[in-house]
Formats: C-alpha cells, sequence, structure tokens
C-alpha cells in the first residue's frame, strides 16, 4: 500500500498542532537568545518570543535544522509505514534547511521528494496544503510534489514592516537594506523574487496607505480572479485585521484560508509590527 508523508519545517507557521492533525511532520528550526536555544514552535509560542524579542538587549539568532534532524523524521516515517515522503520548505536562499533535507534525503530509507518554496511563512503553507489535499485525495507522490511546486510557483507574498531593523541586523535584508524605513514614517512594501530573495517593492508613507496601497495591487495582481489568500502578522491580529478591512475595500476576491502569527524565526527578521498577506489564484 501507497502512503505518502509529508514533511514540513517550522517556518511555514501552521503550529506543531494544526501540522499534527492534518499527519504533517515538522522539523524545527531553532531560535538562540545569547546561549539558550529554543525550538520554534515548539519551545517558543510567537506571543512569548514577541515578548522576550522585546526585552532582549541584542537580536536573536537562528538555526537550521541538521541532516540527522530529518534524517530522523524521514525514518520515522519509513518505521511508520509511509513509502514515498514530500518534503516542503522555506526559501533556500535565505536558510540552509532545503540543504538540510536535501542531504538527509540521500540515505532516507523511502524515497524522499524536496520542494523549495522559494518563499516564507504563510506563502510556504499554501503549498503544504496543497500537497495535503493531493495525498488526501489519493495521489501519487509526484502529484503531491507537483502541488506543491505549483503552489509555491503561482504564489505571492507582500508584506509591511514596522521597522527595517531586524531584517538589516539579521542579514537578510538584501535589495532592501537601502531604504531609510526609520525616516518620516515610511512603511516598506516588501515581497519575494522568483529565486526566493527579499525585494522592496514599494515605500508608503504610513501604515494606513502602506495597507491601502498593498491591497490595491493584490486586486490589481489578481485581475477579478478568486484568490486563495493568508494574512500573517507579528503577534498583532489587530495589523492582520486592518489588513483583511483593506482588501474588502480594495474589492479584492478571496477565500480567506489562514489568518496567523508568524513564528520565532521569522519574526526574528520581521520584528513586531509586521503584516503581510500571501496568496495565489484558486483554479
Amino acid at each position: 500500500m501507497i502512503r505518502i508523508g509529508i514533511v514540513c519545517d517550522s517556518t511555514c507557521d501552521l503550529g506543531p498542532q494544526w501540522l499534527a492533525q492534518h499527519d504533517v511532520r515538522m522539523v524545527p528550526l531553532k531560535v538562540l537568545f545569547d546561549s539558550v536555544s529554543y525550538l520554534d514552535w515548539i519551545d517558543l509560542s510567537p506571543e512569548e518570543f514577541y515578548v522576550k524579542l522585546a526585552a532582549s538587549p541584542t537580536l536573536p539568532k537562528t538555526s537550521q535544522p541538521s541532516p540527522a534532524d530529518f534524517a530522523t523524521a524521514y525514518a520515522e516515517l519509513a518505521d511508520a509505514g509511509y513509502t514515498e515522503i514530500v518534503s516542503v520548505h522555506l526559501t533556500s536562499a535565505l536558510s540552509g534547511t532545503f540543504e538540510s533535507a536535501t542531504m538527509a534525503a540521500v540515505d532516507s530509507p523511502v524515497p524522499v521528494r524536496i520542494v523549495d518554496t522559494k518563499t516564507v511563512s504563510m506563502a510556504t503553507s499554501l503549498a503544504i496544503k496543497a500537497a495535503i489535499e493531493a495525498r488526501d485525495a489519493g495521489g501519487s507522490a509526484a502529484e503531491v510534489e507537483s502541488a506543491a511546486r505549483g503552489a509555491a510557483e503561482s504564489s505571492r507574498l507582500f508584506f509591511v514592516l514596522d521597522t527595517l531593523e531586524y531584517l538589516v541586523k539579521g542579514g537578510r535584508a538584501g535589495k532592501a537594506a537601502g531604504l531609510a524605513a526609520s525616516v518620516l514614517n515610511i512603511k516598506p512594501i516588501l515581497t519575494f523574487t522568483p529565486e526566493g530573495t527579499i525585494e522592496p517593492f514599494k515605500k508608503v508613507k504610513g501604515l494606513k496607505k502602506a495597507l491601502a496601497e498593498l491591497a490595491a495591487h493584490v486586486a490589481t495582481d489578481s485581475a477579478g480572479k478568486q484568490l486563495r489568500l493568508s494574512v500573517l502578522h507579528g503577534a498583532a491580529p489587530e495589523l492582520a485585521e486592518q489588513m483583511i478591512s483593506a482588501l474588502d475595500a480594495a474589492g479584492v476576491s478571496y477565500e480567506l484560508d489562514t489568518v496567523g502569527s508568524v513564528g520565532a524565526v521569522i519574526g526574528t527578521y520581521a520584528g513586531p509590527g509586521a503584516v503581510g498577506v500571501a496568496y495565489y489564484p484558486k483554479s
């Protein structure tokens, strides 16, 4: 009997409980405050993380899972009777997680197909959910992989940061590093390139206008199509509500998939007060 296992990492920001309920194995990244290491979403909830972040004099560091972490996950799934695995992960341009999964797959007791989503957080979660739907519909490993890749390749992720401070200090700002976000209440709208790196989309003065500009772009980008859409926020549900209101005001047609907080690893670079949308057109 063919059984397809799905593996992801913690930066999809779906949380261990939801993933367990949907038969997905999550391998967590780590966040280090000084010398203390925490497993993303397991040792630190988003709410706990942002409290620690505010109290920390220095920016925490993050680290990807080791190949051994993935090897353990793949072996345990094989022992549980899964015959093939599809492993779906955040962009390889910003993390070594994909590389660790790839190394572990070499000696896995069952075949492993690895998907680099070229994105993070709720955009990665949309790819994982597409994989789940394909698996639950009886799809083969190739079909599950194809569903995840298709969702990832057609997804867009845009987000507004309260400050670029965390992204720059964490070395993940890329082309956005030169934006003077702290001057005159400028709020940067950022996105991901097809290669999986961060780039600036637009600079807008004030949060309200930034959300309106972002929502207007989503409306134009969707061109009358209905979207499968998720809203992400940095432990700031009120910002998610404002984002949804802006989308509605712009006339975006969408099915709201998830409204959720980004976890500790993504939050290390996005900082508090981040808000954004991830979406792709429904077929």
